[in-house]
This record gives structure tokens, sequence and C-alpha cells, in this order.
């Protein structure tokens, strides 16, 4: 934790209140005790309505902070979100702590690697080369095969299997500009959450959210070489086959099934039962349910299969 001073002064903006701050979040989710930005003006109606206690904002925006919200002014929210990030960045490896509490009848092989303060179900199975790190909270019944990564503070329910080489919280991509071009990091503070009877591929990476969560809900399967970014939202029963990528904060409804080596861009929303054929590229929110889609740019699947033979035809003219 650190007060608004100090991070104000961290950072060489004007404040001398002393409030305690304990982490950064998006405007929407922010408490009273979390620090938030505005960078975008599209989403000003958000800093109207956010409980932050505190929002990075610029001199013509100040204007819209709620009375109960301090005001952080400056020329780059973004960028002074990037910097205070380090400040609320957990350690990377626990020294102190207690030693991981392993249920009975679950089999941890050796060449195994299980950090401070995190648990392990009943009748589990851990594969040589494994690394399980601080906080990592696994349910009863799971399967981690050799050489997968848990990074610390995630979160892993009951009757899942996570295959060989695949990352579960790795760093989200995150970094802002400065005026010179210069990328600073904005450090990833979140875990990844996945839910119950999930079943990941081979060689997949899910990174951990920005603020909060990246979720994956329950009964999801995920192929082999997927890219899940930081703060997505995989929706119950759905399917992502093979190398498949979705930006941050893509948002999949339940039972959504996504074609192999498709994308989704940042910030979408994939309408409950949509299907997306492979080598599809998502750039727009789908909002009609029990759809199915195809190609780039997106269309139904009936007119670009239509598409698909009017081109036939022009090629054999």
């Amino acid at each position: 934790m650190n007060s608004l001073k100090e991070i104000s002064k961290y950072l060489s903006i004007k404040c001398e209140t002393d409030k305690v701050i304990t982490g950064l979040n998006t405007l929407k989710d922010a408490t009273e005790s979390e620090i938030s930005f505005l960078e975008n003006k599209k989403y000003k109606d958000d800093l109207s309505t956010t409980k932050a206690g505190a929002v990075f904002v610029t001199e013509d925006m100040v204007s819209l902070v709620p009375s109960s919200c301090i005001a952080l002014i400056c020329e780059q929210p973004y960028l002074s979100l990037a910097y205070a990030s380090k400040l609320f960045a957990p350690k990377v490896i626990e020294i102190s702590g207690k030693e991981a509490t392993i249920a009975p009848n679950t089999t941890i092989m050796e060449n195994t690697f299980i950090g401070k303060n995190s648990s392990i179900g009943s009748h589990c199975t851990i594969m040589s080369g494994v690394f399980i790190g601080d906080n990592v909270s696994i349910g009863d019944n799971c399967i981690i095969y050799p050489n997968v990564t848990i990074y610390r503070d995630c979160i892993i329910g009951k009757d899942c299997i996570i295959h060989a080489g695949t990352v579960i919280g790795s760093d989200g991509f995150g970094f802002a500009n400065t005026s010179d071009g210069k990328y600073v990091k904005i450090y990833q503070n979140g875990n990844v959450t996945i839910g119950d009877d999930v079943e990941i591929g081979a060689n997949t990476t899910i990174d951990r959210a920005a603020f909060n969560s990246t979720i994956i809900e329950n009964g999801v399967r995920i192929d082999n070489l997927v890219q899940v970014a930081h703060n997505c939202k995989i929706g119950k029963g759905s399917i992502i086959t093979a190398q498949c990528g979705f930006a941050g904060s893509s948002i999949l409804k339940e039972y959504v099934v996504v074609g192999a080596q498709s994308g989704v861009a940042g910030h979408l929303e994939i309408a409950p039962f949509t299907t997306i054929s492979a080598k599809s590229g998502v750039s727009k929110s789908i909002k009609e349910p029990k759809k199915q889609w195809a190609g780039f740019p997106l269309m139904e699947h009936r007119a670009w299969l239509r598409l698909q033979g009017k081109i036939q035809k022009l090629l054999k003219g």
C-alpha cells in the first residue's frame, strides 16, 4: 500500500493527500482505495460515475471528475498509470511464507517447484518440470502435464487438465509510450482464474490481467498454441481450436466456438452460441447470438460462401 501523496511525489504530480491507495483499476471497477485513469475520451461517461479514490486525467477533463474522487492532473494519464503500476507489483518470488499444502492422494513427481502459500487439492497429478508459483490454488482431480508453468496468484478449479508446455499467468502485453517513443512497462498486477472442468492444450499461453482477472469459465476447451491476452473472459462451454489469438479484454459469452487460426481484436464482445469459422478475423463485436461467421472482413457464413463462389466464377471467366 502507498499513500496518494507518496505516489504523486514519485510521479512529480501535485497532491498533498495522505489517502491510502491499495491498487489500480478501471474506471468502472475501481473502489475508493484505488486509482484509475482516463486516456481515451470515449470513456468520459465512465469518469463521471467512477468510484475511484483518485484518477489520472488531463486538465480538460477535470470538470468531469466526481467530487468524491481526487483529480491527478498530468499530460499523459496512461503513461502515469504505467509508472504507478510498478509501485503495486508483487514480489517476483516470495522468500517467506507457508510451505505449500498438498491434499491426500495427490501425486507430485520429481523436479517440480511449488511456491509459498500455494495449495493443491486431492487426487491431482503434477508431472515433472512443472513450476507452480506463490499463492496458487489448484482444485481437486487436476492433471498438470510436464513443463507447465503457473505464475503466482493464479487460481485453477477442480477437474482441470493442462497439457505440456502451457503457461498460465504470464504478463499481459501492456506498454505506454513516452513522447520520445520509449516503451514503459505496465506491470500486470492481476491474475488468471480458471473454472472447473477446463482442458487446455499444449503450448498455450493465458496472460494475467493488468487489473482483476483474466477469466476462463467452467467447461471451456482450449486447443494447442492458443494465445489469450490480459483481461479476456472466455465464457462457459466455449471451444477454441488451435492457433487462435485473442487481444486484450476480449469477451466471449457462453458456448462460443472459434475455428483454427482465427483472431479477435481487443475490447470486443462475442454473443452466446456464436460460431466463427477457421481463419476469420473479428474486428467488431458480434451482438446477435446463434449465428456463424467467416472471413476477413467478417461476414455471415452463408454470405462468405456466396462470395467465394462468385470469386471462383470470375477466375474461371
